[in-house]
């Protein structure tokens, strides 16, 4: 099988592209970036793209399986429109390419509180930008809505303490359903849920169906 990644350079995508690459079932692996990332390997194809300008690059965004784990936050953005541009317009692009060139799996990481009737801008922009996947009508769509992503070395302070505070009542036995995920772990179910026998063409994987498939029950 061949893959095509963008938001390989992000924590849980890095994860994905070095596991995808070490995967046998996987002939390829492409991965979209704005500068070079990652190191020589002879499965990856890496292309420099601009992401305002996708459509130009539509010629690489080829295969049998595409992945979209690009994400952004409002700190690092700037600005809801920037975070917006990067969260919903490149990643629904990229989506809308990859169904034009007849890429028959679609896998989009999400998030466990994605809705697009949220009052909350990030959860409505993640649910909204979910209803727009499923609409392209991929021969199979994939979903995957972790709960708190445990981030290895991150700089924001916020996710530090909501993880902490997580793992530390988890042991209590309370908030299990939204106990924090590796990155490793993370990118490990995302691929596994690719080879799974789903049943539909859209099949979506919530925190407890993402650690089940990991082996453990919340």
């Amino acid at each position: 099988m061949k893959a095509i990644v963008i938001g390989g350079t992000g924590a849980t995508g890095r994860e994905l592209v070095l596991q995808l690459l070490e995967d046998k079932r996987i002939e390829s692996v492409t991965v979209l970036v704005r500068r070079s990332f990652f190191s020589p390997d002879s499965k990856l194809i890496e292309i420099i793209v601009d992401f305002d300008h996708l459509e130009d690059y539509s010629d690489y965004i080829m295969g049998d399986i595409a992945f979209s784990t690009l994400g952004t936050t409002l700190n690092a953005a700037g600005s809801k429109e920037a975070q917006w541009t990067v969260d919903y317009d490149y990643q629904l692009k990229f989506a809308a390419l990859a169904k034009q060139n007849k890429i028959e799996t679609f896998v989009l990481l999400s998030s466990a509180q994605a809705n697009q009737e949220s009052r909350f801008f990030y959860m409505k922009m993640k649910g909204q930008l979910e209803e727009q996947v499923k609409a392209l009508n991929f021969s199979k769509l994939i979903i995957i809505k972790p709960g708190p992503i445990d981030r290895p070395n991150t700089d924001r302070a916020g996710e530090k303490y909501t993880i902490k505070t997580l793992k530390f009542l988890n042991k209590l036995g309370i908030f299990k359903s939204y106990k924090p995920i590796s990155t490793i772990s993370l990118a490990k179910a995302i691929v596994d849920s690719v080879f799974e026998d789903n049943q539909g063409a859209v099949n979506v994987y919530n925190p407890k169906e993402i650690w089940e498939d990991l082996g453990e029950k919340i």
